[in-house]
């Protein structure tokens, strides 16, 4: 959307007979297209059934405003409810929304109400004469008290689309003020699946180390006796070896990402709190997917971006308004004298009333400079919105596709983690009657925990991307339909 001006003179002149609306565009966010599905297909009504759970997408519903607690946790609760009430990023971004809108009342007291200012003066004051003429000096002393006010009128709107742009960038600060909450309440909710998932991966990585130095301990032992060669001997050890050392790796990432959940939730990384179980955690059945028409209303950068827009419109105002004449009143009056019998005499009456009308004439080409840029910073500020929409749009669509592959992704794990299961029961059992060496046990159960760690990773994935699912949304009244999704 685009708004097109002329700048010359003439059309400054015949904008004189116009209306101050007529100043500037109104602000509207541009149309958009509303697409019948997200992505590049549609999503599935439901995911395929992955460690027990198909998630389904309640299309045209809204997100619940506290939407972590669709997790089941107490324990996540917590955390997330700490971050809110101690983030000092949060707190801060609150004050610096708080301290614009007393600037914003500020503008307006000062802009839209006339002022009024008073000034008391006493004064010793020495004078010198023209010798010859009288005495060489004049001490003499003056008191004077006054009161004066002023105001100016807004004819042609500059004040009022002035204030209008300043109200609507505290808007701005306010919708971005919650994009920061909801992206708090989404990392904190992703840090602490991170955490848990990763305690789950070393607790079975730590096994496969143990196993592993089992298999390479025996198998130094039949080298020793002659019964495995040199080559399966270092191939053992090669293999404990490299898998002992993925285990510090795992350590460092969960050591950083419980650091980085202390200082979310606004803890030095010496106090970390203590992170709830991935089994704590209930993966959300209901998922709900907003109607395009919706997610502009729900999203916070959109409403911001909307915000931005309507500031920009009330620029143009201001600058157009900027043209035209202005008219402003003053008046003062007093009592002031040189003695106080003076000051307190009907002599002593002080006034004054003025009125004063300006019209710029020539300024260099700034006023109409600044008219056009104003003209150009909306129409980036309309660009800046359709580009903030085009990419909640993309996030959602991501979202619902990694959702779906995300669950096919764990039910696949889930399948190889159930067969090399039976696997090494079968393998425990057949060694148990001496018809299988304790290698091949060994071995069954390596495979049976890199089974599982994949399907931890996967089942840690699906819950961190259900939650920017639901940070993708943003957040509007809640439904009947999603009240009951959260039951």
């Amino acid at each position: 959307m685009s708004f097109s001006y002329k700048t010359s003179v003439v059309a400054a002149t015949a904008a004189l007979t116009m209306t101050a609306c007529s100043f500037g565009p109104g602000g509207e966010a541009p149309a958009m297209p509303s697409p019948e599905h997200y992505g590049a297909q549609a999503q599935p009504s439901a995911t395929v059934t992955a460690g027990g759970v198909a998630q389904r997408f309640d299309v045209g519903a809204t997100a619940a405003p506290q939407w972590w607690r669709l997790y089941r946790s107490d324990a996540l609760d917590a955390l997330v409810d700490e971050g809110l009430r101690n983030s000092p990023t949060l707190a801060a971004t609150q004050r610096t929304l708080a301290a614009a809108q007393e600037q914003l009342r500020a503008q307006v007291g000062a802009s839209t109400l006339p002022s009024i200012d008073t000034a008391a003066q006493v004064e010793r004051a020495r004078t010198l004469v023209v010798p010859g003429l009288g005495p060489e000096q004049v001490q003499y002393n003056f008191f004077a008290g006054q009161i004066f006010t002023h105001y100016t009128f807004d004819l042609f709107g500059q004040t009022r689309y002035m204030n209008s742009a300043s109200a609507a960038r505290v808007h701005a600060q306010a919708f971005e003020l919650e994009a920061s909450r909801r992206a708090l309440a989404a990392n904190i909710v992703a840090s602490a699946i991170n955490v848990a998932a990763l305690d789950r991966q070393i607790a079975l990585t730590e096994r496969l180390v143990e196993v592993s130095g089992a298999v390479a301990s025996e198998d130094a032992q039949r080298f020793g006796l002659g019964s495995a060669s040199r080559a399966q001997m270092l191939e053992s050890k090669q293999d404990a070896a490299s898998i002992a050392a993925t285990l510090p790796a795992l350590r460092q990432q969960r050591t950083c990402a419980v650091h980085a959940l202390a200082v979310l939730i606004g803890r030095t990384p010496d106090n970390a709190p203590v992170v709830p179980d991935l089994d704590a955690l209930a993966l959300p059945e209901h998922v709900p997917v907003a109607v395009p028409s919706d997610l502009l209303r729900s999203r916070p950068d959109i409403e911001a971006a909307d915000a931005a827009v309507k500031a920009a419109a009330a620029d143009v105002g201001a600058a157009t308004a900027q043209l035209f004449p202005s008219l402003s009143l003053t008046a003062s009056m007093g009592r002031g004298g040189f003695s106080w019998p003076t000051v307190l005499s009907g002599a002593g009456g002080l006034w004054a009333l003025g009125a004063g009308l300006s019209q710029p004439i020539f300024h260099g080409g700034a006023l109409f400079a600044q008219r056009r840029a104003s003209i150009d910073a909306y129409d980036a500020a309309v660009l800046h919105y359709k580009s903030t929409v085009l990419s909640a749009f993309q996030d959602v669509a991501n979202s619902l596709a990694a959702l779906d592959n995300d669950a096919q992704t764990l039910a696949s794990a889930d399948v190889a983690a159930d067969a090399a299961q039976a696997d090494l029961d079968d393998a425990t059992s057949r060694h148990r009657m001496g018809s299988l060496p304790s290698t091949a046990t060994h071995a069954s159960e390596s495979r049976y925990l890199n089974a599982r760690i994949a399907a931890v990773r996967a089942a840690g994935q699906r819950m961190s991307d259900t939650a920017a699912l639901f940070q993708a949304m943003g957040e509007l009244p809640v439904t009947g339909q999603t009240a009951a999704a959260t039951q």
